[in-house]
């Protein structure tokens, strides 16, 4: 098996959401180790998450499974049913299409790291909880809640 160099999988820093989401998710680091080792069935991404930082805005998959390995600090997973807390060495799975919306938040004092991986499922569509925001796989685009693209 080949070993992913990470110059292969340079750090992209924040979210790309629209500018009023974006400031929850401003400090995150993702390296797509998924792309940089030629992966197009499903995603793996290291994740580094600095204190007071968001995971994303709080969402759920229509037809994308995703799970998240927590590998060093803790983070707060908050979904519909209230908060867990998430230490190294934890994992969770959000099955496809259950409405109920996650998001982690780093309320520690060191910096969280944790790899995430998702199906990438072409057909998926991300649903915000607590914002008016959407997106579908199809085209990447961020829509309001009525289909409405951002600018």
């Amino acid at each position: 098996m080949p070993k992913i160099d990470l110059a292969d999988a340079p750090e992209q820093k924040g979210s790309g959401y629209p500018e009023e989401f974006a400031a929850p998710c401003a400090s995150r680091i993702r390296r797509r180790l998924g792309d940089a080792g030629g992966l197009t069935d499903f995603g793996v991404n290291l994740m580094r998450l600095p204190p007071g930082g968001r995971s994303s805005q709080r969402h759920w998959h229509s037809r994308e499974d995703e799970f998240v390995h927590v590998l060093k600090g803790e983070l707060t997973l908050v979904e519909d049913g209230g908060e867990t807390l998430l230490r190294a060495g934890d994992s969770v799975a959000f099955p496809k299409g259950t409405g109920d919306g996650h998001h982690m938040i780093n309320r520690s004092d060191r910096t969280a790291v944790y790899l995430e991986v998702g199906s990438r499922n072409p057909d998926d569509v991300i649903t915000c909880s607590d914002v008016d925001m959407m997106s579908a796989n199809a085209d990447g685009l961020f829509r309001r809640k009525d289909g409405t693209p951002y600018a």
